[in-house]
């Protein structure tokens, strides 16, 4: 009996193999939480700029209410022109 387990030298192409597919795990989570990010047509540059612009209000409804007259105020040549 031997106590050492005996195991089978890992082969390139399944390093390889395993490594590419990681990546496109990796790249297809990335992309996703990009989708997720900017799927209201809201990028975050433009949310922590209209944060900031509506900052001195006091109270969170306000504070939102501001802020989303900001972004619709901020938003430009979204209609196609005739």
């Amino acid at each position: 009996m031997n106590p050492k387990p005996n195991l089978a030298p890992a082969n390139s192409i399944q390093t390889v193999a395993a490594a590419a597919t990681a990546t496109v795990i990796a790249m297809a989570i990335l992309s996703s939480i990009t989708f997720l990010s900017e799927r209201d047509g809201k990028p975050l540059q433009r949310l922590a700029a209209a944060e900031r612009a509506c900052a001195h209000h006091s109270y969170l409804s306000d504070r939102q209410s501001c802020m989303n007259h900001w972004l619709a105020a901020s938003q430009t040549g979204t209609v196609a022109k005739r």
